[in-house]
């Protein structure tokens, strides 16, 4: 189940804004350089522009400060060379400067780069991405089943997403928390946090985000090579490129702590302890600075060029970027238009948030947050950067208010089940708002008389009307994908209504509904058993929860029994957040009941 995201929540923090160092490879003239970082320091542009306004720019330290984003350092590629890097805010709260050459974790994006090493082996001959990884695996085997008795497990389908694998992503490890190995990773043995790594579609049919492929590469890696995997990946990429201030070491060296940014929660807490420890360092172990990930970027653009074969040569580098299921390569994912191509990921640790994305012929950019709210930010620099260097992709959308009787909006009032989560839309006035379980209103803006958008972030309703003229359903479209949502009857609505009502004064106060960790540990056991109490969900989520059981219920398999919940705080719309312990895994889960004790808000994270 997932959550509506937009870029447009707000909180109180107090950032100081300082700016680091350039980097040395400069091609534009510095005024010009400095004219452009100027623009988008103070200048960082909404989703949306409207024809006819003025637009409504925000600074980046005051969109660092609603955040909750201490720190952000980013590098600019423009024309195939690092333009500028820089580093803005702190890293930690009243500690040093953020400069261009303080280390983040990159989270995701170690897969793309630890995919070069692959590469590199298959380029080589050492490797082949069609063979059955068995062959090459020692010290532990993908166990065997009904799938993999049907299609072996290639380092192609790993790549890819592919392969079937189990495990989407990883929490990492707190200071002091004992590690497990590789091993303990891949069967999900103590201390391992994540469930046991697993085939459970057949390889190569469907594609389905995995962590957990990457740590069998990893392991790989080692077997093939006989050497520890942040020895391999230094000597095989980090090195050769230039990545001087990158390691895959888990956790961080002592002597290099100085040199690295505290991590942060999307409050604006520091991470108890630090930095969390990844054993799983293909996937999410690499730690490194915007201008190293930019290297990585322009050795990818010079050996598709034919410019340098460093780590791949040109053939090998369009394979990598060739698109396959859900547009993903070897490694990266890829997008853009024919004329304008580009590549690549994001990334998410527990209190580091990133995003690279460079196009095949000339410009990127690398955002590097210390902030679990640093996705969001990185959404609007990324635009902001789009918007300064006119790229093809990526900048804000423009509309024109048009004008409508307000009394057509009437029509749309409601409650509505979009995705997996209840929006209500109302009127105030000449004024018109949607309203998702567990945010805030947001204000709504006609182009049409049944076609509205958000000046906030890049999303648009369209509403469907039924012959009596009033809308029984609204498509919610945001980043590029449709969700149809339907219209609630009067006695949901109602309940809706009122929890969404009641949501500002619970957050304010931050005060825990008494009702919902007793749901929530029945909900989870039900699961766990398959026989949830659909009489307890509201309906027309419950549908949802059918259509969601086998997947979930294997899941919760995998995790284990509950050990402990404990609540951490109320969400911003008022829905309770729940970190949940079980044998095998922690999952952050988000609830929210009615009046009448149904569940009407359900996400797991």
């Amino acid at each position: 189940m997932s959550f509506f995201r937009s870029a447009v929540l707000s909180c109180a923090a107090v950032v100081v804004l300082t700016s680091g160092v350039l980097a040395p490879q400069v091609k534009s003239g510095p005024s010009v350089v400095e004219a452009r970082i100027q623009r988008i320091q103070d200048s960082i542009v909404p989703g949306t522009l409207v024809k006819g306004e003025a637009v409504q720019t925000k600074k980046l330290s005051d969109l660092m400060s609603e955040l909750h984003v201490p720190g952000v350092s980013i590098a600019v590629i423009h024309n195939g060379e690092i333009e500028w890097a820089r580093g803005f805010g702190v890293t930690r709260t009243g500690g040093p400067p953020v400069t261009s050459e303080k280390l983040f974790q990159a989270a995701s994006i170690s897969k793309p780069v630890t995919a070069l090493a692959v590469l590199h082996l298959v380029q080589s001959g050492k490797l082949d991405l069609d063979t059955d990884v068995n062959k090459y695996l020692k010290s532990w085997k993908v166990p065997e089943n009904e799938f993999t008795a049907k299609k072996k497990v290639t380092l192609r389908e790993l790549l890819t997403h592919t392969a079937g694998t189990t495990v989407h992503g990883f929490p990492g490890y707190a200071a002091g928390s004992p590690v497990p190995t590789l091993v303990q990773v891949l069967n999900g043995e103590k201390p391992a946090n994540t469930p046991a790594i697993r085939v459970d579609t057949l390889p190569g049919t469907n594609w389905s985000y995995s962590g957990g492929g990457y740590v069998i590469i990893q392991q790989l890696l080692e077997d093939v090579t006989g050497k520890p995997f942040p020895k391999i990946m230094q000597e095989l990429v980090l090195g050769p490129i230039g990545m001087t201030h990158s390691t895959y070491q888990q956790p961080l060296p002592a002597a290099r702590l100085p040199e690295a940014a505290t991590p942060y929660d999307q409050s604006g807490q520091p991470i108890v302890g630090g930095p969390h420890t990844y054993p799983e360092m293909a996937p999410a172990g690499l730690w490194t600075t915007p201008s190293d990930l930019a290297r990585y970027a322009i050795e990818v653009q010079r050996a598709l060029a034919g410019k340098s074969n460093r780590v791949i040569s040109a053939a090998t580098a369009r394979k990598m970027l060739t698109a396959g299921i859900k547009h993903w390569g070897l490694g990266p994912v890829t997008g853009g238009s024919d004329g304008h191509p580009y590549f690549g990921h994001g990334g998410a640790n527990e209190g580091f948030q990133c995003n690279l994305i460079v196009y095949e012929n000339g410009d990127g950019a690398i955002i590097m947050a210390n902030s679990d709210r640093g996705g969001a930010l990185g959404e609007e620099i990324q635009r902001t950067i789009a918007y300064e260097y006119k790229w093809p992709d990526f900048q804000p959308t423009e509309h024109t208010v048009a004008k409508i009787d307000p009394t057509v909006f009437d029509a749309y009032a409601g409650a509505y089940l979009v995705g997996r989560q209840y929006m209500t839309m109302s009127r105030e006035g000449e004024r018109f708002y949607a309203h998702l379980t567990g945010q805030q209103p947001v204000e709504i803006f006609p182009q049409s008389d049944h076609e509205f958008f958000f000046k906030t972030v890049d999303a648009q309703l369209t509403f469907k009307a039924g012959p009596d003229g009033k809308a029984t359903q609204v498509t919610l479209r945001q980043n590029g994908n449709d969700q149809a949502g339907t219209r609630l009857n009067d006695s949901e609505t109602k309940l809706v209504t009122e929890s969404q009502a009641a949501a500002p004064k619970k957050f304010k106060d931050q005060t825990e509904d008494p009702r919902t960790e007793a749901v929530l540990r029945q909900l989870l056991d039900d699961m766990r058993r398959g026989e949830p109490r659909y009489d307890q969900i509201m309906p027309s989520l419950a549908n949802f929860l059918r259509e969601d059981l086998p997947g979930i219920q294997g899941q919760m398999k995998q995790l284990g029994a509950v050990k402990a919940i404990s609540f951490k705080r109320v969400g911003p719309g008022g829905s309770d957040i729940y970190q949940v312990k079980f044998e095998n895994g922690e999952v952050e889960c988000r609830i929210m009941l009615a009046s009448d004790g149904k569940i009407v808000l359900l996400g797991f994270s």
